[in-house]
């Protein structure tokens, strides 16, 4: 994508759009096949789609990247393996991983940016004020903010609850809410919202 197509994909994104969350192990627990989890989200008017899993097998992990490429020719987002980069359309960080490349965040999103490149999408988890107004000075397209309620997949997140979304209007990029939101959610300044889990509980309904 062009620098001009992600600003105007972001911009065009209306309020309460859903990202999807293909997390490995929930399409283990909910026995979804990619392809079962792509028609759920193509019936839900899922807007962008992350795909994770903690695999350390990098070559596994771009097989698995590869196939829902496949299925999917909107936006996808590896989480953390940044080095998939062209696989795909961007990567989504943690605080975490900033700090692995570099212990001074500006300078560890400089080199993010500059390794993924200007046409690549990338998002960094925030959990607080203080780190979405550390991220306002950073070279990325949005951030993820949460946790908005207790999740299985992050049991030590902190939960942020009806605060989040005043948080997010703190934010000069676009905010995704996340961290147990569901389709019963709505936010005024974050206007995505992150779900893994409660997308695919509502495919029992259909399925």
């Amino acid at each position: 994508m062009t620098r001009s197509e992600i600003d105007s994909f972001f911009t065009a994104l209306p309020l309460n759009t859903v990202y999807g969350l293909c997390d490995h192990s929930l399409l283990e627990h909910f026995d979804f096949t990619m392809e079962t989890y792509v028609a759920l989200c193509r019936k839900e008017n899922v807007s962008m789609i992350q795909y994770r899993t903690k695999q350390s097998d990098l070559n596994s992990v771009a097989k698995h990247l590869e196939r829902l490429r496949s299925l999917w020719n909107g936006i996808l987002i590896i989480n953390d393996h940044w080095q998939l980069c062209g696989l795909c359309d961007g990567v989504h960080v943690g605080q975490d991983d900033l700090a692995a490349l570099d212990g001074d965040i500006h300078r560890a999103a400089a080199l993010l940016r500059k390794e993924v490149g200007s046409h690549s999408i990338v998002g960094v988890s925030t959990h607080n004020l203080a780190e979405v107004e550390k991220a306002n000075m950073l070279p990325i397209d949005y951030i993820g903010l949460g946790a908005y309620r207790m999740t299985d997949t992050k049991s030590d997140a902190k939960v942020l609850g009806a605060d989040l979304d005043t948080i997010a209007s703190a934010s000069l990029h676009p905010v995704a809410a996340i961290g147990g939101v569901g389709f019963e959610d709505h936010f005024e300044y974050a206007r995505i919202r992150v779900m893994g889990s409660a997308l695919m509980r509502k495919a029992e309904a259909w399925t």
